[in-house]
């Protein structure tokens, strides 16, 4: 499995993981309820110039990641045109590309292990409850690692559709796509109980 950190190292990468987690929160919460096309776009725009500020390698990357949603945010906005309510559609979209965005801008410019522990330290009060913390950190990690291959999975579905078809792909691919995953996960689990990786947390 691949991580998502950007190899180069930049001005964002300094910042410490708490600091950008806590930023991530804050601005989810604001924005969420916010209707004005002004300000969503505004704050679509900022994350766009905190994507260049981070060199053309960032750009290219958060491009890449947001192929998988844009047929997601199509439906969306076609749909609110049938409603009549394109501005809304707009909101929502816009709304989706800036907060998926900066999520992806801090994973991308933060090591995992330190995304880890800031998991594990803010679940740490479930140890009362006989909860590991560190399980759940390693969901995050196996989670968070397992995206770009589900996106490598994903396109390769696309070009083998294109190889038969002279249509272009579009929500066909998922099914199998589902299928590849559940595949994935089903064998990662088999790892793991094969290594006590998740009984050595729980009973540690």
């Amino acid at each position: 499995m691949l991580a998502l950190t950007l190899e180069t190292h930049t001005w964002l990468h300094r910042i410490p993981a708490p600091a950008k987690l806590f930023a991530l929160v804050v601005v989810t919460v604001l924005l969420l309820p916010v209707t004005d096309l002004r300000i969503t776009g505004g704050f679509l725009i900022i994350v766009t110039l905190l994507y260049a500020s981070l060199g053309g390698i960032a750009i290219r990357e958060g491009v890449r990641l947001f192929r998988p949603i844009l047929l997601i945010l199509l439906v969306i906005l076609a749909w609110h045109v049938v409603l009549g309510e394109p501005r809304a559609g707009l909101v929502i979209c816009a709304r989706i590309l800036a907060l998926v965005a900066l999520a992806n801008l801090v994973t991308m410019t933060t090591r995992l292990d330190d995304m880890i522990a800031v998991v594990t330290w803010l679940l740490s009060p479930l140890r009362r409850f006989g909860l590991a913390p560190s399980t759940f950190g390693l969901a995050v990690a196996l989670t968070i690692r397992s995206i770009p291959v589900v996106l490598m999975k994903a396109e390769a579905l696309r070009m083998a559709w294109r190889a038969r078809s002279a249509r272009r792909p579009g929500v066909q691919t998922l099914f199998p796509l589902a299928l590849m995953t559940l595949d994935d996960a089903e064998h990662m689990s088999d790892a793991l109980r094969a290594r006590s990786g998740l009984a050595s947390q729980e009973t540690g």
